[in-house]
């Protein structure tokens, strides 16, 4: 399970999988629990076969470069309608490389944690539970079971997530998919050997900023108190004040986004680069981690929060390399 760092130096704890994190202003936060990392279910699967895609994404900091290939698998889950009853099927987590049979205990889906362990083709393993042949709901128990597993078993072993909801009729049908996607599974686990996900989200106060661009920009600061002096229409000139605020502030965030990129590079072996969310958020990132840099790394996000007293460093992880390895299964009807 992913580690709570706290600002303060030194001081570690292990909290349990439900702790929610809260943003130090000027530090890090490292936790666990978060229950948006699993992506949602494809909804109602209607096809008996599917064509997996296996992309590992790979390189420098900043680029998203892919290897991919697309495969022939054998039966998905079946239509709800014919899933009614007692029928079972096995939900996979992940896709490992085992030679040998593992279990990982009542850790899985469901009300009661059903039994984890493997079902294997060669030296590939996927990480499979019994589960019914339904469509699962992406509850908050759901999805934090989901990554539970992922977590335990990255562990001690590589790991390729799988979407959640990936279940499949028998047993047979993994054994097809591991067969078939035996070349593209190998080369995303040999990319993704002894490395680590993060994520670091960084937030400022819109606020301050534009009272700072007032005072560091003549231009703006002009128009501003020409906008407060005019006792008719300012319509316009109100209107040329936001578009100069706008502009300002994404010159800035920018520079900050880069300064930070530019800091991790040497801790990272790649970066993805996500979509802010909201006004607050000026960088959404994950970056991919070799297991022997992760002090380097926790050391480096600490430093960059230290220059930053203006800014809000969310830091989570580690998780399975969910924005650099990308699975699909595209269903197909029969």
């Amino acid at each position: 399970m992913p580690r709570a760092v706290s600002a303060r130096k030194g001081e570690r704890s292990r909290p349990p999988a439900a702790v929610k994190a809260r943003a130090l202003k000027g530090g890090t936060k490292k936790t666990a629990g978060r229950a948006e990392k699993p992506s949602k279910p494809n909804g109602s699967a209607r096809a008996v076969s599917a064509r997996a895609t296996v992309r590992a994404r790979s390189g420098s900091i900043g680029e998203r470069r892919a290897s991919e290939k697309t495969v022939q698998a054998g039966r998905m889950m079946p239509t709800p309608e014919a899933a009614s009853g007692a029928s079972r099927g096995k939900y996979v987590y992940c896709i490992i490389e085992s030679i040998d049979p593992l279990r990982f205990g009542p850790i899985g889906i469901g009300a009661d944690p059903s039994d984890v362990y493997t079902v294997h083709y060669r030296n590939l393993a996927a990480v499979v539970s019994d589960a019914p042949l339904e469509v699962l709901d992406s509850t908050r128990e759901n999805v934090l079971a989901h990554e539970r597993v992922n977590e335990t078993v990255m562990r001690e072993h590589t790991v390729i997530p799988m979407s959640f909801g990936t279940i499949f009729k028998t047993r047979e049908d993994i054994v097809e998919l591991l067969r078939s996607a035996a070349e593209a599974f190998g080369d995303v686990l040999n990319k993704m050997q002894n490395k680590l996900e993060f994520g670091l989200k960084v937030l400022w106060d819109r606020d301050q900023a534009v009272r700072e661009v007032e005072q560091e920009d003549e231009d703006i600061g002009r128009l501003k108190k020409e906008i407060s002096g005019q006792k008719g229409p300012t319509y316009f000139a109100r209107m040329q004040y936001g578009r100069l605020i706008d502009s300002a502030l994404q010159a800035r965030s920018e520079r900050y986004v880069a300064d930070i990129l530019e800091q991790l590079r040497e801790v990272s072996v790649a970066s993805r680069i996500n979509k802010p969310i909201g006004d607050k958020m000026i960088m959404n990132a994950a970056f991919l981690i070799s297991r022997d840099q992760e002090s380097a790394f926790d050391a480096k996000v600490k430093s960059i929060a230290g220059r930053f007293d203006k800014l809000t460093f969310k830091y989570t992880g580690p998780w399975p390399p969910y924005n650099f390895v990308n699975i699909r299964l595209k269903l197909e009807r029969a």
